[in-house]
């Protein structure tokens, strides 16, 4: 991963926890996301993204594709991975 990760705002208390996430991309670019952990499909689903400034919706495909080389999955899942870790967050059991 090509982004550093550098300000969180972590929701776990909502249905579906919540991130909130100011990166740091290469270029000096600023890339922002707030996505959440959607539990009934188990994917992560991006609602607001906003790079240098520009807002793009909850479109972060051409972002991960173009630079990462890999999925919004698997990007945001190395995200909140890293954030789950840092917060003693685990995903609840759901059947």
């Amino acid at each position: 991963m090509l982004t550093k990760i550098r300000k969180v705002k972590f929701q776990p208390e909502y249905k579906n926890p919540i991130y909130k996430v100011i990166l740091e991309c290469p270029n000096e670019n600023k890339l922002y996301i707030k996505f959440d952990y959607t539990y009934k499909n188990k994917t992560f689903m991006p609602f607001e993204v906003n790079y240098n400034k520009e807002d793009k919706g909850a479109k972060l495909a051409w972002y991960t594709q173009e630079v990462e080389k890999m999925t919004v999955q698997e990007f945001l899942g190395q995200i909140a991975q890293k954030i789950n870790k840092q917060y003693n967050f685990k995903f609840k059991e759901i059947n």
